[in-house]
Parts: structure tokens; C-alpha cells; sequence
């Protein structure tokens, strides 16, 4: 993929100040329709997120997650690697812009593009996978646009407002992303 056209985007730690952002986020449903929250609204309270942020930088809850951060230094999102297996090298990629002002920009190919490099080459990973819902059509066209190739639906893989939804498994092999 060339990336010279995507807008840049770094990825840093999170940090307790990241909080407010996430939990702001959360409460827009329109945001959180295709990532795996509770079924209540909200889906987490600020103390809820301060939490869960907390084990992110504290490592203890098995994700290494990152905020998105624009290149004039604005949050708008998080990127993150879980099920870690570090016998096998591969990893499962999840990644929400959650200010829609940066929907359909670049801004997440962007992180992704950043993401995968760090976690082929520091975290030494050969495989680099997700699991997207097959209603999701914007994120599997961007997926594709990295490059990643289907490895098959996981039937009613997910439980969304009560009904079970099919998601697609895709992965990107550290060979593909750096030819």
C-alpha cells in the first residue's frame, strides 16, 4: 500500500488524561456499534474507562493498546494488539477512530500502517490478524486496502442488540506487509 498520501499519526502510550476522550466516545453509539461493548448504555462509566485504561498502561490485562494521536497532537482514537501469542507470533489487531471528525480520512490506515510495523519488528510477530464484522463494509474495504487477505467467516462470532453477527477473519503475514 502506499502510504505517502495518508495523513501522519503517531501512536503513544495511554495516559490516565486519555479518560475523558474514551469515555466521551463511548457514549456515541454510532461509534461503538461495531466494537464489543456491554449491552447497556452507557457501556462503561468514567470510572469504568479510567480503569480499564489503568490495566492498558499497567499491562495487566493481556492488550498492548496505543492512542492515535494527529499530527497537530489531537487524541481521536486507540489501536491495540491482544491475544498475544508469542509461541506462534501472531497477534489480533483492533483499532476505533473515536472522533468521527477523522472518519473516512486516511487517519486509520495511517495508525494501522504504524501498528503493524511495531508490532512485526519489535514484537517480532509473523502474523498480524482481526476479526470484523461482515456488515462492517467501510473497515473491511479498508483492511483490504492494507493489504490483508480473508481467512474465513467465524459464524455468529459476535452477540450485537441480541442477535448473533457473522464477522470475517482477516490476517496480513510480515512477509506481504513489507513486499
Amino acid at each position: 500500500m502506499n502510504t505517502t498520501k495518508l495523513p501522519k499519526v503517531h501512536l503513544r502510550e495511554l495516559t490516565i488524561d486519555d479518560t475523558e476522550d474514551r469515555y466521551q466516545w463511548c457514549l456515541d453509539k454510532e461509534v461503538t456499534k461495531h466494537l464489543n461493548m456491554p449491552e447497556k448504555y452507557p457501556p462503561f462509566s468514567r470510572e469504568e474507562t479510567q480503569a480499564w485504561i489503568e490495566m492498558c498502561i499497567n499491562k495487566t490485562n493481556g492488550y498492548e493498546q496505543k492512542a492515535i494521536i494527529t499530527e497537530e497532537g489531537k487524541h481521536i482514537g486507540w489501536i491495540d494488539f491482544k491475544n498475544i501469542d508469542k509461541l506462534n507470533k501472531h497477534a489480533e489487531l483492533g483499532i476505533a477512530i473515536g472522533d468521527k471528525n477523522y472518519w473516512g480520512k486516511g487517519y486509520g490506515l495511517s495508525a494501522m500502517n504504524e501498528m503493524l510495523i511495531w508490532g512485526f519488528q519489535q514484537l517480532e510477530l509473523n502474523k498480524i490478524w482481526l476479526r470484523v464484522e461482515i456488515d462492517n463494509e467501510n473497515a473491511i474495504k479498508s483492511y483490504k486496502n492494507m493489504e490483508y487477505v480473508e481467512e474465513g467467516i467465524l459464524r455468529q462470532d459476535r452477540l450485537r442488540n441480541g442477535e448473533f453477527v457473522d464477522r470475517l477473519r482477516m490476517s496480513i503475514l510480515k512477509d506481504e506487509f513489507f513486499n
